[in-house]
C-alpha cells in the first residue's frame, strides 16, 4: 500500500484546520483550493497579492503550482482544475487570464469547472487541481 504525503511549500502557512495544501499517494496528486495569498512571512497574517482578480489570479496559480511541484508534479500532469469565483461577472476576465496563463501548455488542457462561491472577505477567487503523474 502506498502512503499518503502531505504537501506543505515553504512559501504556504500551515492550514487553518486539519487539512493539507495537497496530497500525494503513488501517482495521485490532489491540491486543497488555493486562494491569491502572497507567500508566507512569518509573524505576519497571510495576506491577499491586491484587491483585483488579476493579481489574486496569477498568485493562486503560483500557490497551486508550488504545491504540484512539491509532489514532483506540473501544469502537464494536471487533469482536473476547479475554479471557484465569488461574482459571476468576473467570469470573462478569469478566462482571458487564464488563457494568458496557459497559452504554451503543450499537451491537453485539464479538464475545468467553474463555480461561484463565498469566500472570506477580500478574496475573489480559489483553484484546486488534481494531477496524475506518469
Amino acid at each position: 500500500m502506498t502512503e499518503k504525503t502531505a504537501l506543505t511549500p515553504s512559501t504556504h502557512t500551515a492550514p487553518p484546520a486539519k487539512f493539507s495544501h495537497g496530497v500525494r499517494k503513488g501517482n495521485i496528486l490532489q491540491v486543497a483550493g488555493q486562494v491569491g495569498f502572497l507567500p508566507a512571512e512569518e509573524g505576519k497574517a497571510p495576506t491577499p497579492a491586491g484587491p483585483t482578480l488579476r493579481e489574486q489570479t496569477l498568485q493562486t496559480f503560483a500557490n497551486v503550482e508550488a504545491i504540484l511541484e512539491e509532489g514532483g508534479a506540473s501544469w502537464d500532469d494536471v487533469m482536473m482544475i476547479r475554479v471557484y469565483l465569488t461574482d459571476t461577472a468576473h467570469f470573462a476576465e478569469m478566462n482571458e487570464i487564464y488563457n494568458e496563463y496557459f497559452k504554451d501548455l503543450t499537451v491537453a488542457p485539464a479538464a475545468r469547472t467553474t463555480v461561484y462561491v463565498g469566500l472570506p472577505a477580500g478574496l475573489l477567487i480559489e483553484i484546486d487541481a488534481l494531477a496524475v503523474l506518469d
